[in-house]
C-alpha cells in the first residue's frame, strides 16, 4: 500500500461507520462490478446453456459421488 493511500485509509477509519459505508459504496460503484441483478441473469444464461448441452447429450455426465471420491483420493482426505 502506498504511503497516500495508507494516510486515506487510516483517516478513512476515523470516519463515522455511516460515512465509511458510504465511502465503501462509493468505492465499489467505482470499480463497475456486475450487480446482483445481473450475477443472477449470468447464472441463469449459464444453467440454461448447461440443460441445453445435457438435453442434446453433449456433455457426459458424472454421478457426484464419483466426483467426490475422485477428488477425495486425488487430495488424500
Amino acid at each position: 500500500m502506498s504511503i497516500a493511500a495508507k494516510k486515506i485509509f487510516d483517516e478513512a477509519l476515523s470516519l463515522p461507520v455511516d460515512a465509511r459505508v458510504n465511502l465503501i459504496e462509493k468505492l465499489l460503484s467505482s470499480l463497475s462490478l456486475p450487480t446482483q441483478p445481473e450475477i443472477d441473469k449470468m447464472w441463469a444464461e449459464e444453467c440454461e446453456r448447461r440443460i441445453t448441452q445435457i438435453n442434446k447429450g453433449a456433455v457426459k455426465l458424472i454421478p457426484g459421488k464419483k466426483v467426490f471420491a475422485g477428488l477425495r483420493k486425488k487430495y488424500e482426505r
